[in-house]
């Protein structure tokens, strides 16, 4: 795309979701909006807007910090009754052979983790939504 130096092409380097959001709008893919959260624990107060992104048929979160530096995917989100609520988290840096759904679960790669847990409160986080475009979504079903 051009925003990079030179070396980072067949670098090692990692790109965060800002760079996730362009390389989408770049390349044509699903649309990527940011949601900047200032502290971890201001993720209390983005959960209606996440159950809202699900439940309208939206695509995989990306997720990334500063000091908590683990990029996630979230794939969805389950609010109880008061403060509780559950994230279901993907580890994006899983790679190989497709397992079961239970062997990923059991390894750590995916499941469901309380909001207070998987997410550091002294951390900004940076979410990218991702949803396809109106556009895309009547391709889709052509």
């Amino acid at each position: 795309m051009g925003d990079k130096p030179p070396g980072f092409r067949g670098s090692q380097d990692w790109i965060g979701c800002v760079e996730a959001s362009l390389c989408l709008a770049h390349f044509g893919g699903p649309q990527g909006r940011l949601c900047h959260v200032p502290q971890g624990a201001g993720l209390h107060g983005e959960l209606e807007r996440l159950y809202s992104h699900f439940a309208g048929g939206g695509g995989p979160v990306m997720v990334g910090g500063d000091a908590d530096a683990r990029s996630k995917a979230l794939l969805g989100i389950c609010i109880g009754s008061g403060t509780e609520a559950y994230v279901l988290v993907l580890d994006p840096h899983y790679w190989g052979a497709p397992k079961s759904p239970s062997e990923l679960q059991a390894a750590g790669w995916v499941g469901w983790q309380e909001v207070s847990a998987a997410f550091d409160p002294n951390s900004f986080y940076n979410l990218c939504l991702t949803s396809l475009s109106s556009e895309q979504q009547q391709h889709t079903l052509d």
